[in-house]
């Protein structure tokens, strides 16, 4: 697993030259949220497409 300075360095080299600082802090932000959900899935599991669209079926209308 990477360093947080090290993801950090890699998101920098990917955005464009003219980046603001709230591109930056987005960037960021979403790759925090990923790397939680990504955990959250490895310790409680995940929830299959199937069971996904039983559960969601009450609320979504067609």
């Amino acid at each position: 697993m990477n360093t947080a300075k090290k993801e950090v360095e890699s998101l920098l080299k990917k955005l464009p030259d003219d980046c603001s600082l709230e591109d930056i802090q987005y960037h960021l932000y979403v790759i925090e949220k990923i790397q939680r959900g990504i955990e959250v899935a490895e310790k409680k599991g995940v929830v299959s497409q199937e069971e996904a669209e039983k559960r969601l079926g009450k609320w979504v209308t067609k």
